[in-house]
């Protein structure tokens, strides 16, 4: 096998891509598939489980607030060894996330503090148009 095709497939198991339907379902899948590849990478538990909760919200939040007709949402985990990265990539490039906290009473609305709790970086990023990507860091463990 030469090196260059090598490299293609290291690079490919350190990489995942999906697009999914911006449906409950659709973001369900989403987290079972992310814990499918982390599985699959031998990440630590504390990592995954993490990871698993950063998923679900980031998903749920592109099927509830990213969600256009006829267009689907990108999931895609990258690790580098010392990090993983977690990024959910929408259409609603219009529709940005906010940071504000909730009415004590309201039912929803929590889920950015969440991801801020979990993270060890987060943020946003435009593009191309009309998409958003909403991403997450977490800093793996050294051995």
């Amino acid at each position: 096998m030469n090196s260059e095709k090598s490299t293609q497939l290291l690079s490919s198991a350190d990489h995942f891509s999906v697009l999914l339907s911006p449906t409950p379902r659709g973001a369900r899948l989403a987290r079972l598939l992310a814990t499918d590849w982390m599985r699959g990478r031998n990440l630590p538990h504390p990592t995954t489980e993490a990871a698993e909760h950063l998923v679900a919200e980031l998903a749920a939040n592109a099927a509830t607030h990213g969600r256009l007709t006829g267009r689907d949402f990108r999931l895609a985990l990258l690790t580098d060894g010392a990090t993983l990265r977690i990024e959910v990539t929408d259409t609603r490039g219009d529709d940005l996330p906010s940071r504000r906290a909730p009415a004590p009473d309201a039912e929803s609305g929590r889920g950015l503090l969440l991801v801020e709790a979990l993270a060890d970086r987060w943020g946003v990023d435009l593009g191309p148009v009309p998409c958003k990507t909403v991403w997450a860091e977490l800093d793996l463990p050294t051995f």
